[in-house]
């Protein structure tokens, strides 16, 4: 694209919730806009109401079309202009719906090339608004090869999951070895690409208490987890485990790994918002579109308050940018590879090195004698 900032679109999310209390916290300091360019689709009725609700003075440019964004403002796109009832806190099938017109026209967008990264505001599924997700929802509208992955990420802690909310007595049957390895793989290489990690370890969760204990709680570690995890390593990904959640976590020891693979959602998202709860950023990788979303909801019981941080809205831009850039890199990279001047010899001491380790049953490499992977 030209010589421009990278433009950031932003959806309003429900228009009952907070998603216009983020956004305008967010780009309350001018700093953030010699970073980007923000392009905010939603209604310029509902924004002003918001934003006198909530006496927050914020200024905006309204535009009617993304060519017409500009540096150094905060733009408003007018995704629709007919009179929308806002019920602060109270959701409704008309604030929910509301916050999807907004994603329809940002993809129509985004196909045109008018934007480069996409933040969503939240929108919840309630009574009012049955909704299965703004993940789902744009792999459902824009064209991509497979579902995507959900990485839950604050600073160097990445959890994605094997299964995607599913009931808890659906979990067992849909655990299984072809799960394990498709997923681990979409996480490997979006740690790669995404996030730039050129060797990401990957820490496999088990499905039962104490890792199934030798057979004693459950045969799934056995039969699917560890078979799973050895094919991987056959393919140089290195994943270890699979550990029991309460020693990965409780220890501390998940600061080893880039990345954490959980089998279900309660087993990945509980510890995550225990050790970031107001710092988190969903990203969906797989996507042909970079798309970050603020790792919480729409929050009804705050909308109005004045409560609201915008800490995980600005950490979800910033992350949208990062991984932009990380992706031009890594294609740029891959592109024209400079070819092998000798013939390279595979070491299997250091293949060695690397292994999944097979005698320790904990499979935690000791504090002492090892060094944390670095982000190249």
């Amino acid at each position: 694209m030209e010589n421009r900032k990278i433009r950031v679109a932003i959806t309003q999310g429900d228009t009952n919730g907070i998603g216009y209390e983020l956004i305008f916290r967010a780009f309350a300091g001018t700093e953030i806009l010699d970073l980007c360019t923000p392009i905010i689709y939603g209604s310029p009725k509902i924004a002003t109401y918001h934003d006198n609700a909530l006496d927050l003075n914020s200024k905006f440019t309204i535009i009617n079309d993304a060519s017409e964004a500009r540096d150094g403002r905060v733009n408003l796109l007018t995704v629709f202009d007919d009179d929308v009832k806002v019920e602060l806190g109270t959701p409704t099938e008309e604030s929910g719906n509301a916050g999807l017109r907004a994603i329809d026209r940002a993809l129509a967008d985004y196909q045109q090339g008018l934007f480069d990264v996409l933040v969503t505001a939240p929108i919840d599924n309630n009574d009012a608004f049955h909704f299965s997700g703004q993940s789902r929802y744009i792999e459902d509208h824009i064209e991509c090869d497979g579902q995507g992955l959900s990485i839950l990420t604050s600073d160097d802690l990445r959890v994605a999951l094997v299964t995607r909310n599913l009931p808890l007595h659906q979990v067992a049957e849909s655990i299984t070895k072809e799960n394990i390895e498709a997923t681990a793989k979409k996480f490997y290489e979006s740690l790669r690409r995404d996030f730039r990690i050129s060797n990401p370890r990957i820490a496999v969760l088990s499905i039962n208490p104490k890792a199934g204990d030798n057979g004693l709680l459950g045969n799934e570690e056995q039969e699917i987890i560890r078979p799973a995890i050895e094919e991987l390593a056959k393919e140089d990904i290195e994943a270890f485990g699979p550990y029991a959640t309460d020693r990965l976590f409780g220890t501390g020891d998940y600061d080893y790994f880039d990345g954490i693979l959980a089998m279900y959602y309660d087993q990945g998202l509980a510890p995550f918002r225990a050790i970031a709860p107001d710092s988190g950023v969903n990203y969906t990788a797989g996507l042909p579109i970079v798309r970050t979303a603020p790792e919480v909801g729409a929050s009804f019981d705050i909308a109005g308050r004045n409560e609201a941080d915008a800490t995980p809205m600005l950490h979800a831009i910033y992350l949208a940018i990062d991984i932009f850039r990380h992706r031009k890199e890594y294609d740029e990279a891959g592109t024209n590879p400079l070819p092998k001047l000798y013939h390279e010899k595979k070491d299997d001491s250091d293949k060695v090195r690397y292994a999944i380790p097979k005698k320790r049953e904990d499979r935690i490499p000791h504090r002492h004698d090892y060094k944390a992977p670095e982000n190249s």
